[in-house]
């Protein structure tokens, strides 16, 4: 008996994730299960390109809308919840079709991640050093102890310094090293990467943002000001969200708003390619290629056994290609 489908449809934001995964799931018989960080939250909608109930075209979501924006959602727990919607579809004979663009979230659920516990004392203190000292200061702590885990986190992230010292503390090793092999628990597992060129890619996250803001983000963001949205530790970190936070405040404009959106966004989405590009088993494929359902289809077919990535080549083209969602 082979080991149970599941796919992840992968790659940075504006690329037209959410959408292959949509029309992947209708001709696999398949369920969508989201990956996003950000889209678990009630409210957090045009900012964070939730895909709406009409294209989603009868197709069943998993963990959309599940938190309130003061919750606070930890890999390990996303990890948890990710892996029971799989099992859930894979229990009833619907093939999980997993959509985002976070790397160490799909990774986290679709590989052999196993987190190191934490320590409430050791937590509280370095919390406690975050608030009085500022992440800069942590970060060159972390640059210390750990020059690669520096390297990959932002020194402004001070969740993640805060997470990378408090392991290091407790294992005693680097925090790098708590990162896993690439070996899936889900053997029938196979990725999908939507390649697409910077500069088009560039110009589809402009062309989004700009969508965003005349869909009326900003009154997005002013509501859920008034649920919370400042005092949760996660959901006013997305992209955007502290752009408009800025001017709702009066410090910027709304033109600045705009272009600061699309700046951290173009960063944010070099960083996610990049991060991808890492692993070797993903199978990429042109985000505009007419024929994409159809390639994403044979490559899944094939079961892309020998676990090598590369582009597949298609004539690029618009015909049939997928808008910037996801």
């Amino acid at each position: 008996m082979s080991d149970p489908l599941v796919v992840a449809v992968v790659g940075p934001t504006a690329a037209g994730k959410s959408d292959l995964a949509v029309a992947l799931s209708k001709r696999l018989g398949g369920e969508v299960v989201n990956v996003d960080a950000m889209q678990v939250y009630r409210g957090m909608d045009i900012g964070t390109a939730k895909i709406g109930t009409t294209e989603r075209d009868g197709v069943p979501h998993h963990l959309l809308d599940i938190l309130d924006v003061t919750e606070t959602a930890t890999v390990a727990e996303f990890q948890e919840l990710a892996r029971a919607a799989i099992d859930d579809c894979i229990s009833r004979a619907a093939v999980p079709v997993l959509a985002g663009g976070s790397a160490l979230y799909v990774r986290a659920i679709l590989d052999d991640f196993v987190f190191p516990g934490t320590d409430p004392v050791v937590r509280a203190r370095l919390e406690a050093e975050l608030e009085t000292d500022g992440s800069g200061a942590l970060h060159g702590k972390l640059q210390q102890l750990d020059p690669k885990a520096a390297e990959q986190i932002l020194p402004s992230n001070g969740r993640r310094i805060v997470r990378a010292l408090e392991v290091i503390e407790i294992t005693g090793g680097p925090y790098v090293a708590t990162l896993p092999e690439h070996r899936y628990v889900y053997p029938g597992a196979i990725q999908l990467g939507l390649d697409v060129p910077r500069p088009e890619l560039d110009e589809r996250i402009d062309r989004r943002v700009d969508r965003m803001f005349d869909a009326g983000f900003v009154a997005e963001v002013r509501g859920l000001l008034d649920k919370g949205l400042i005092e949760g530790k996660t959901a006013n970190r997305a992209l955007g969200y502290s752009q408009v936070i800025a001017l709702l405040n009066g410090e910027i404009d709304e033109a600045q708003a705009r272009e600061r959106t699309a700046q951290a966004t173009r960063r944010f989405a070099r960083r996610q390619d990049s991060w991808f590009r890492k692993d070797q088993r993903i199978t990429w494929l042109r985000y505009d290629a007419p024929d994409l359902v159809e390639k994403a289809i044979e490559v899944i077919a094939e079961g892309n056994r020998e676990g090598v990535g590369g582009v597949v080549e298609v004539e690029a083209g618009h015909s049939g290609a997928v808008d910037a969602r996801g």
